[in-house]
């Protein structure tokens, strides 16, 4: 067994279901956060922008209720993640050096 492999006693692993129906998920252009004393709702929405005057047509697509400290984790992951991002795009965008 690899050093990597061995489990530490009391370590957890998630074992997260995807029901198939749900695997594309959804597209979101549009979110709204709103909060209590005890919890955050992110509400995402699909909304058509090409819409000149008047009311502008959406639809929500999902909406998630978490509390202070999940938020605050994903905020952090969120972070991170855009982080990873902008580098590996950066990264991508370098101008090549003169000469190759």
């Amino acid at each position: 067994m690899d050093e990597d492999e061995i489990e530490e006693p009391g370590e957890r692993r998630l074992n997260i279901h995807l029901d198939p129906a749900d695997i594309a998920g959804v597209y979101a252009n549009f979110a709204n956060i709103s909060f209590s004393r005890y919890e955050f709702t992110l509400t995402f929405a699909r909304i058509e922008h090409e819409v000149e005057e008047g009311d502008v047509p959406g639809a929500v697509v999902a909406r998630v209720n978490a509390s202070p400290q999940f938020m605050e984790e994903l905020m952090a992951a969120m972070q991170d993640s855009w982080s990873k991002y902008k580098t590996m795009m950066g990264i991508r965008d370098l101008p090549e050096a003169p000469g190759r």
